[in-house]
């Protein structure tokens, strides 16, 4: 084969290249917001008809709000495990108090400000053993969002070194919308120095 057409056929496969990468990548942001979107739209049918819902016949349901999805607040964080693990207490909504264990800290930059979570693991008996815990507030709490914080479901992976925050994934816990729910504070680590503008705003 001739030296001109195997240049050819690398400029080819190059250009296909490309193409795909940005076509995958449009794909995968627009399948991204897509599925925010989706899990947004279940949660409110949920709560308007769902048997588990914090809204009752007293209370009127007229549907969450949120930011606008921002993929800037997906954020990759550093993991790093505690060892030794301590259990942590907090307190609740209505004057009690939870048990945790300690897992992990969850660190980042945003807006050129470092900031450091504490992620906690489940140590009540059932079905969420050992699933992890994260409750945070921010510069937004008590203004657009619920002001006692909000949650954030992560996973666990062992031997991780690394953990994704989604915060467009950021939601209140039920006692923002009802009284009768216990929730925890976030612990003190967890108070954020900056703007989360992304996840569910305050419902009230």
């Amino acid at each position: 084969m001739k030296t001109k057409n195997i240049i050819l056929i690398i400029v080819v496969i190059a250009v296909v290249a490309g193409m795909y990468y940005s076509l995958t990548g449009s794909e995968t942001s627009a399948g991204y917001m897509a599925r925010i979107e989706q899990l947004r739209s279940e949660k409110d049918n949920n709560f308007k008809a769902g048997d588990d819902s914090p809204f009752g016949d007293s209370i009127a349901f007229t549907g969450l709000k949120y930011f606008p999805i921002d993929t800037r607040y997906r954020i990759n964080a550093r993991l790093t495990e505690i060892n030794p693990k301590k259990p942590v207490v907090l307190p609740t909504s209505d004057g009690r108090e939870k048990s945790y264990l300690e897992y992990a800290y969850a660190e980042f930059e945003f807006d050129g400000v470092k900031n450091k979570l504490l992620i906690l693991e489940i140590m009540d008996m059932g079905p969420y053993r050992g699933t992890l815990f994260l409750a945070f507030a921010d510069k937004t709490s008590a203004a657009e969002t619920y002001g006692a914080g909000r949650y954030l479901d992560v996973k666990k992976v062992p031997g991780a070194k690394s953990i994704t925050l989604d915060f467009n994934e950021a939601y209140n816990p039920y006692c923002a919308y009802n009284d009768n729910y216990s929730c925890p504070f976030p612990p003190k680590e967890n108070m954020l120095d900056v703007e989360i503008k992304a996840g569910e705003k305050t419902y009230h």
